[in-house]
């Protein structure tokens, strides 16, 4: 799958196999490819991003140093679970980041991203109906950084893909009942509808409220475990 169309594809592509190969997992992670808990292999990321060991082995390394790997054994990789004080304090910073991002976007925003927007949006819509919540996942990492792109500030979007990568995993938390309250569809409708009006505060608020919503959601998950 790719981002065809949006601002986050259309940066350079990383210039070696290895800058490659971390690049590729990490937008794994952070879209959800991978539960918190699950185990990775150097093997089994080789195999999944069709490479060899070396570059996967060098993807693994720098994500353990990014904290989203931590090593299980001397080949073995996990995905972190976060605990209640680190989604706290990861949501607080998102509200913060993420909605300056979306209010600075308004303005910018053509009708051709607006058009996108709604494309990716049904393409979530389709998953979600399918309960093939990975796909969903996958597309909503899509939708949300299209928008931040729109916001001409790349230093803020490279602040927020960290925090993403942190969270990405366990928003698979988020289902079944994330989608069948359509939760996110009804904020992600909100983000459209502010930016066929160009306004900055309904569009931050749609964005702080798609966040805060998903942090209940996960927040009452990590207590039921």
């Amino acid at each position: 799958m790719t981002e065809t169309g949006s601002e986050y594809s259309r940066r350079e592509q990383p210039p070696n196999i290895g800058d490659a190969t971390y690049a590729l997992l990490k937008d794994r992670v952070t879209r959800g490819a991978y539960r918190p808990g699950d185990k990775l292999s150097i093997r089994s990321v080789a195999e999944v991003l069709d490479v060899g060991l070396s570059p996967a082995r060098d993807a693994v390394n720098r994500l353990v140093a990014d904290g989203a790997l931590v090593y299980a054994g001397p080949k073995t990789v996990i995905i972190p679970v976060l605990n209640d004080a680190d989604l706290r304090e990861v949501t607080l910073i998102r509200i913060a980041l993420e909605g300056l991002a979306a209010e600075k976007a308004a303005m910018n925003c053509s009708q051709q991203d607006i058009d996108l927007l709604n494309e990716i949006q049904g393409r979530i819509n389709s998953a979600l109906e399918a309960r093939d919540y990975g796909d969903a996942l996958w597309h909503n990492k899509e939708f949300h950084f299209h928008v931040y792109g729109r916001s001409g500030l790349p230093h803020l979007v490279s602040m927020i893909e960290p925090l993403w990568l942190k969270v990405g995993p366990s928003f698979y938390r988020l289902y079944p009942e994330f989608a069948e309250a359509r939760h996110g569809v009804r904020n992600h409708e909100m983000v459209i509808e502010a930016l066929i009006d160009r306004d900055g505060g309904a569009l931050r608020a749609a964005i702080e409220n798609d966040i805060r919503d998903g942090y209940r959601r996960l927040r009452q998950a990590l207590r039921e475990r």
